[in-house]
């Protein structure tokens, strides 16, 4: 028997239950308010659904920032990967690091042990390129793990970093912080900082992270090699 179209008196939009639905209106609550302010019971009040039917899809918030996190790698973490290990290492960590650079937030959950079994397909995939290509450059596997590790604690954190930097107070108030700070130097006691003086901010302010991320690699491979 044919389905009536006939209004059974509600009004708005319909209530969202699948899990693209779900997560894009998730999205849309972050971009609106922020991270910390996504809850399950926050969600399904703005979508206009019970908590109960929320809870089909989504174990708890921490499992819906999950699942966002791993939907967002999975559409933006496409590194190019060269034929060469040790280059095939920094693509891939430098996809990791671009692609959460969009959503700090989402290195920070990231930032338990455990972590692995968090991730999706695309996320996975790049941690075996990495540690694949440590053991092409000679690592035993043990060493290539501890390759990744290392590069995914230095990711991590230059992410974190720079995103809490960011907001954590307004920018003229932290320059005048920074210049009282750096006028008060003791130079006979802190001569290197003295000279830097107020260029601080500047010098850190400078995206090092290509850089570094190759010192780092070649560091830990050359480590590997030698057997320390």
């Amino acid at each position: 028997m044919p389905r009536s179209n006939t209004s059974s008196g509600r009004t708005g939009r319909p209530p969202a239950t699948s899990r693209a639905e779900i997560l894009a209106a998730a999205r849309r609550v972050i971009e609106r308010d922020g991270w910390e302010k996504l809850t399950v019971r926050r969600l399904a009040a703005d979508i206009g659904i019970g908590t109960t039917t929320l809870y089909h899809h989504v174990r708890d918030r921490e499992d819906l920032l999950v699942q966002l996190l791993n939907e967002h790698v999975d559409q933006t973490l496409r590194p190019d990967l060269p034929a060469e290990p040790r280059e095939r290492i920094i693509a891939a960590a430098t996809a990791i690091h671009d692609s959460l650079a969009a959503w700090p937030w989402a290195a920070e959950i990231l930032t338990v042990d455990g972590f692995l079994a968090r991730l999706g397909p695309a996320s996975l995939q790049a941690v075996e390129t990495i540690v694949a290509g440590a053991v092409g450059c000679g690592c035993t596997l043990d060493q290539a793990v501890g390759v990744f590790r290392s590069i995914w604690y230095y990711t991590a954190g230059e992410i974190l970093v720079r995103a809490r930097s960011a907001h954590r107070r307004p920018e003229s108030t932290q320059l005048t912080q920074e210049a009282d700070f750096f006028s008060g130097i003791d130079s006979g006691r802190l001569p290197h900082l003295s000279e830097v003086g107020d260029r601080w901010p500047e010098l850190a302010a400078q995206d090092t992270y290509p850089e570094a991320l190759r010192a780092l690699v070649d560091g830990l491979l050359a480590q590997a090699a030698s057997g320390n």
